[in-house]
């Protein structure tokens, strides 16, 4: 059993130590709005979709946008956690009202805003429909054969690069 002073100073210690634990409550300042489950929310999200050249979607209303990103495949409706998310290769589907848009982009960035805004940059994107199977399959073999021969070390990286975006592309032909 501890004696009686070193016992109240230990207790002392304990709450000084709880004390210096517990979160200070945020000034009024630090207020962050929370949304309440039964509130209302904009079923829809507005998409800002642009290119260094041009605005494939500029501040519309869609209902969901698919997405293959670093962190893996996303699927994106209104309410979404804010996020920013690198994207790779593959394919981007925009649903509206209407239907399904695909696009194939080569990489850039997604970011979903708080407010149901989601902004999509991106290096490059074309509709998935402009591009032949045919022509990427033979496009992908040649540069396998690239990757795999005796050519220049700029070379070989090239090749594995072209590989990367050929088989992403084969892959979102092939989900379409």
């Amino acid at each position: 059993m501890l004696a009686p002073i070193a016992r109240s100073s230990l207790l002392r210690s304990a709450a000084r130590s709880a004390a210096a634990t517990r979160a200070a409550p945020l000034p009024s300042s630090f207020a962050v709005a929370r949304r309440g489950y039964a509130e209302a929310v904009s079923d829809k999200l507005q998409l800002s979709f642009i290119l260094p050249h041009s605005a494939i979607y500029s501040n519309q209303e869609v209902t969901q946008v698919n997405a293959c990103t670093a962190s893996g495949d996303m699927g994106i409706l209104s309410a979404h956690v804010p996020s920013v998310e690198s994207l790779k290769p593959g394919l981007l589907e925009v649903i509206e009202s209407s239907g399904s848009k695909k696009f194939f982009v080569s990489g850039g960035f997604l970011v979903m805003h708080p407010n149901n805004k989601l902004t999509v940059n991106a290096i490059e994107a074309f509709p998935l429909e402009d591009f032949s199977p045919d022509a990427v399959r033979s496009a992908l073999s040649e540069a396998q054969r690239v990757a795999s021969g005796s050519g220049s070390p700029e070379q070989k990286a090239e090749a594995e690069i072209e590989v990367e975006v050929y088989t992403a592309l084969q892959a979102a032909l092939g989900r379409a």
